[in-house]
């Protein structure tokens, strides 16, 4: 017989993606990074820009972080995380205002503001300091899709009821090759502003918040109501 005491514990891919997404979202679950969410969010281009620089530093810190974690002591932990976020976010602000100038001009601030995310740090100090590369730089992967895409939803219903537009400038942004994302929905459309300023975020935000809360709801009923149900017994023979 083989002894498994001292096997490694297999690695839950499908939790953690589920985690990033959905269940412990940076901003539907957590309520974080709230800051640079309501204020880029105008347009989706701006939100996709700021999630993809995000998601990059989450991918890249975790691995770093994983990377070092056997070396590291506990006294000095949180100042080397720091450290190293503060040094991934450097060179992205660097490589966007050399090659996406634009949109680091429209960012602006909360590009070094990255630095100050509690959910990076919180990630790298919840998970990634305590597991393997491989599955701290998935985490960081799913966690930064799911912020991108809360940014982008976001983004999005807001420059449609704002503006009537999708993805506005989004060549001028983020390059020639993504000039097939701008799209006119609503033509002479006098746009709604309200929308555009930063009430019209809190109340964008909170609709999916509320969304969420809902289908999170019935999700639960359903498999409420799939555990009740008898199991039908077994033919006899």
């Amino acid at each position: 017989m083989t002894d498994d005491t001292n096997a490694k514990p297999k690695t839950d891919w499908g939790r953690i993606s589920r985690d990033g997404v959905w269940d412990n979202n940076v901003v539907l679950a957590q309520s974080l990074a709230l800051c640079p969410l309501l204020a880029v969010t105008g347009t989706a281009t701006n939100g996709l820009g700021l999630g993809l620089a995000s998601t990059f530093v989450l991918v890249v810190s975790g691995f770093a972080v994983s990377l070092v974690r056997g070396i590291i002591t506990p006294q000095v932990r949180i100042p080397v995380f720091v450290l190293i976020i503060a040094t991934v976010v450097t060179l992205v602000d660097l490589g966007m205002n050399a090659w996406m100038h634009p949109l680091h001009k429209v960012l602006g601030l909360f590009i070094p503001l990255i630095v100050t995310n509690c959910a990076i740090l919180g990630r790298a100090e919840s998970f990634a300091s305590r597991q393997p590369v491989l599955p701290a730089v998935f985490d960081g992967l799913m966690m930064g899709v799911g912020f991108t895409l809360v940014l982008v939803v976001l983004g999005a219903v807001r420059e449609i009821i704002g503006s009537g537009t999708l993805f506005a400038d989004a060549s001028l942004l983020l390059g020639e090759g993504m000039r097939f994302l701008e799209t006119t929905l609503i033509p002479d459309y006098r746009g709604f502003l309200l929308m555009i300023l930063p009430p019209g975020g809190f109340l964008a935000l909170g609709f999916l918040l509320a969304g969420k809360r809902i289908l999170d709801l019935r999700y639960a009923e359903r498999r409420a109501r799939a555990a009740r149900k008898p199991h039908p017994a077994p033919a006899r023979p």
